[in-house]
């Protein structure tokens, strides 16, 4: 097989990709691990910067998201038993994000690359990437027991954090950051009314906790929980039971409870390799960084690196301009690094740190009365929620 581009992963990040480029008649296929059923029964985040729901417009993918998304303009901070609203569309000048759940855009996604005839091979095993520093890369892989190469210009990784991409690199010219953060999320997803019609973040004695939602009959709430802790441990009574504790009395009545539908622990870290290409392989989305989802940012960071290759592609490909695949590493990682510094903060603002001293917890008390206080505090809050312009 031969095509101008090889996507590892089929997540959102690598059909987001393989969709915009084959829109402008270049030519990819996208090798993926596990069945769609797999990739699609995966439960993540599904708060969308405006910038990502552009280009989800632009790859002709955006007509059911604008139909059953919802417009959020801001959100309640839940403090010493009282809510506090930051509002992004005024302190944003006029931006929002739109709430959408990952899976169903990873489904419009599939959707359109069956429409427009695109490649993507499922249950691709022992994906190897090779000759990355050469003029002619390509990629193994089998499929049904058979053998397959794939001959292509470039490769792009974004098959996440395990994936074979990153480690394609040689340990020399890599370089990680990490940071692991000493709790996890318990997150339950439930048919039920959303208790609110916004995001719900609370900062409690008892942890964090998050009211958060995928539709007006489908919710999704979390509570901070030790590292620990296994699914097993926590019946949906008992979960209902703690979320309850951690929310304002005013919000806690009006809470409906229901059988959970998924229910899932996810260790919280942060996570950055530098750089984001080498040779003929780009990295994007989780293959390359990972953030809390504290502040919404991971599926967005990912879209943030896809515009970048993607607008870089164009050039090489349109008009033999490559400054966009020489720069791609530094762009893309300049934008990056700020969302983890967001990230990092609004983790840092509403968890109960188990080892962090009685100074510490002041520090975050102050911290979090100076932003309550503040249009300054508030507008930058709002300016990186809503997303950093690509």
């Amino acid at each position: 097989m031969k095509v101008q581009v090889c996507i590892i992963g089929g997540g959102p990040s690598g059909l987001l990709l393989s969709q915009l480029l084959h829109l402008k008649g270049i030519d990819t296929v996208v090798l993926e691990k596990y069945s769609r059923d797999h990739v699609l029964a995966r439960i993540r985040a599904g708060v969308l910067e405006h910038g990502f729901a552009k280009l989800m417009r632009e790859a002709q993918c955006g007509e059911r998201m604008d139909r059953e998304g919802e417009i959020h303009n801001g959100f309640e901070i839940a403090h010493d038993g009282v809510l506090s609203h930051i509002d992004l569309h005024r302190h944003s000048s006029g931006n929002s994000v739109l709430v959408y759940g990952q899976t169903e855009l990873t489904r419009d996604l599939y959707e359109a690359r069956d429409r427009f005839g695109g490649k993507v091979v499922h249950n691709a095993e022992d994906v190897t990437p090779h000759d990355l520093t050469s003029d002619r890369p390509y990629v193994t892989y089998r499929s049904n027991g058979e053998a397959i190469r794939v001959d292509c210009d470039y490769i792009v990784g974004a098959d996440g954090f395990h994936g074979v991409s990153r480690r394609s690199i040689p340990k020399d010219v890599l370089r990680e950051y990490e940071k692991v953060y000493p709790f996890g999320w318990l997150g339950v997803l439930s048919r039920t009314k959303p208790v609110s019609p916004e995001l719900i973040y609370v900062k409690h004695e008892r942890g964090f906790a998050l009211c958060s939602l995928r539709s007006q009959v489908l919710s999704r709430y979390y509570v901070q929980v030790p590292l620990t802790d296994k699914v097993e441990d926590w019946s949906d009574d008992a979960f209902w039971a703690e979320l309850k504790l951690r929310l304002p009395e005013e919000v806690a009545v009006r809470l409906v409870t229901g059988p959970s539908i998924e229910k899932s622990i996810a260790p919280l870290r942060s996570f950055v390799a530098e750089p984001m290409s080498y040779g003929r392989l780009f990295l994007a989305g989780d293959a390359a960084h990972i953030v809390p989802p504290t502040g919404a940012r991971g599926l967005n960071s990912a879209a943030s690196d896809i515009y970048y290759l993607y607008h870089a592609m164009l050039a090489h490909y349109q008009s033999g301009d490559d400054s966009g695949l020489q720069g791609y590493s530094a762009k893309a990682l300049a934008r990056i690094w700020k969302a983890q510094r967001f990230s990092w903060w609004m983790t840092m603002l509403l968890h109960r740190f188990p080892d962090r001293s009685e100074y510490e917890d002041r520090l975050q008390q102050t911290e979090l009365d100076y932003l309550l206080s503040s249009e300054t505090a508030q507008r930058l809050l709002a300016e990186n929620y809503v997303g950093l312009p690509f």
